[in-house]
């Protein structure tokens, strides 16, 4: 399980990312979760940015390639959302692309769609 210190921002995402689960349940498309969750983390303080394109360079060339980070807090924490039954290792990857790319160090991977609880990883830049 994930640890975090109490008063840390993260700590503070993760709480209203437990609100939007605890309140919508299991069931919903990430869609719905995003916007959710972007409502909750405007209310609580943050500056967020939805659908934020990431530039990939592939030897020195910016490819024409969709790559989208779902959420950006405060300009500094990339967050991916899912809505699936469980997170996997490529999931993770995914976010560790994404911060690779955007040169950020810190990403949060959160899951709405597990039936039991709010899944939620803390990934830091490889």
């Amino acid at each position: 399980m994930n640890k975090l210190d109490t008063n840390s921002d993260m700590y503070r995402i993760v709480g209203c990312a437990l609100k939007v689960y605890n309140s919508l349940k299991p069931g919903y498309l990430e869609s719905v979760y995003e916007k959710a969750f972007q409502m909750e983390l405007e209310e609580a303080g943050f500056s967020v940015k939805r659908q934020v394109r990431i530039p990939v360079h592939y030897k020195g060339v910016l490819l024409d390639a969709n790559f989208v980070a779902d959420l950006v807090i405060n300009d500094s924490l990339l967050i991916e959302l899912k809505a699936v039954s469980s997170l996997a290792k490529i999931h993770e990857r995914q976010v560790e692309s994404y911060l690779k790319s955007t040169g950020m160090s810190d990403g949060l991977l959160v899951n709405f769609g597990n039936l039991r609880r709010l899944e939620w990883r803390v990934i830091n830049s490889p």
